[in-house]
């Protein structure tokens, strides 16, 4: 059997789709590597799992919906933060939020989905589910979903926008 201290390194890597969660571990050994995948049908539930390569050793672990994971993830950002975008760097509406929170001398954490590889789109759709919003810019402020580009750039026209800014920096 393998021992554990002959393991070189555990990555794990997660896709979602709208209805399946995969995780695909790779275990490092030396001198061979063991790639599996688990493919739950129901991905609301913690799992336990045992996998097995030639009788030589064993595997056993706990997984989350990585959906729930990011959604998690998602809501601590918000809400440790005052003001997020989730933002696209190639999007013209993205750079037009941006531009009036500069312009206003807010500084937002800017979340760029298209700079974190395979984990953005899965981001997306997982803020596409918290807000009913599939596009970007995605405008939180004070923990609350603002909504995109034409929501924010309205309420700075009413006269809204720099309260809220300002009620959500003192939070």
């Amino acid at each position: 059997m393998a021992a554990a201290s002959t393991c070189h390194q555990l990555t794990t890597t997660t896709s979602t789709s709208a209805s399946l969660s995969t995780t695909t571990t790779t275990l490092s050994l030396f001198p061979s590597s063991l790639s599996f995948t688990i493919n739950p049908h129901k991905p609301s539930s913690n799992r336990l799992f045992t996998i097995r390569k030639h009788a030589a050793f064993k595997i056993h672990a706990m997984t989350a919906s990585f959906g729930s994971r990011l959604e998690e993830s998602i809501k601590k950002t918000v809400t440790d933060n005052p003001i997020v975008v989730y933002s696209k760097t190639w999007c013209s509406y993205c750079s037009e939020v941006k531009s009036l929170f500069n312009r206003l001398g807010v500084e937002p954490l800017v979340v760029e989905l298209d700079q974190m590889g395979a984990q953005g789109p899965q981001l997306q759709k997982v803020l596409e589910r918290l807000t009913g919003q599939h596009t970007v810019p995605n405008v939180f402020i004070g923990g609350k979903h603002i909504g995109g580009c034409t929501d924010t750039v309205k309420l700075h026209r009413k006269g809204e926008l720099e309260a809220l800014l300002a009620e959500a920096k003192k939070a």
